[in-house]
C-alpha cells in the first residue's frame, strides 16, 4: 500500500500515527522509499521502508464500519483464554503483536473476563492498559470523536457481554 504524506496508519502496538515525511535512501544497494512517521500518543518517531510496510503490520486507520465490527465483536463474540498463564500471556501477546483490532479486542475481553473472577498478573494488567488504549486510540480516530466517548462507547459494549473494566484500584491489587 502507498501512503502520502498526512495519512493517517497504525504501526502495530504502538497505535494510531501520521505519515509525516516520505525519504529516499539506500539499503543493501538499492534505493528505498522509507515513510517516517510520528506515534501519536507517544511522539515516537519511525521510519519504514515502503518494502517492509507490510511485513511490521503498518496499516490504514480501520473505517468506521470497521469500528461498529470491532463493538459488536466486544458485545456477543466468543473469546478463549487458557488457563496456564505462561501460555496464555504468549498468545495474547501474538495476538497484539499482529495489529489487528479485532485481536486486540480479543485481549481486551479475554482479560476483562479473566480479572473478574482472579487477579491479573502485573504483565497482564499492563497488556490489558496497552490494549485499551490501542482500540480507544483507533476508534476516536476511525469514529473522528473523541478519546472519552469512545471509552463511554467501549464500556457500553463489555456491559452488554455482562463484563466490566476493572477500576484502577482493582488493577493496582493484582500482583505477579
Amino acid at each position: 500500500m502507498d501512503y502520502k504524506i498526512g495519512d493517517k496508519v497504525v504501526y502495530p502496538n504502538h497505535g494510531v500515527g501520521v505519515i509525516e515525511q516520505i525519504s529516499y535512501g539506500v539499503l543493501e544497494g538499492r534505493t528505498e522509499t522509507y515513510y517516517m512517521l510520528k506515534i501519536s500518543s507517544s511522539c515516537l518517531k519511525v521510519m519504514v521502508p515502503r518494502s517492509n510496510a507490510t511485513a511490521v503490520g503498518l496499516r490504514p486507520v480501520i473505517r468506521n464500519g470497521d469500528a461498529t465490527k470491532v463493538l459488536g465483536y466486544i458485545e456477543k463474540g466468543k473469546f478463549a483464554s487458557h488457563h496456564d498463564w505462561k501460555h496464555r500471556f504468549k498468545e495474547n501477546s501474538e495476538r497484539m503483536r499482529t495489529g489487528s483490532l479485532i485481536e486486540v479486542a480479543a485481549v481486551l475481553k479475554s482479560l476483562v473476563a479473566l480479572s473478574r473472577t482472579k487477579p491479573l498478573s502485573f504483565r497482564e494488567k499492563k497488556m490489558l492498559e496497552r490494549a485499551k488504549y490501542l482500540l480507544i486510540s483507533e476508534l476516536a480516530t476511525a469514529r473522528n470523536a473523541s478519546a472519552q466517548t469512545v471509552e463511554t462507547m467501549l464500556v457500553k459494549s463489555l456491559a452488554k457481554a455482562h463484563l466490566r473494566m476493572p477500576t484502577p484500584g482493582e488493577m493496582a491489587e493484582a500482583t505477579e
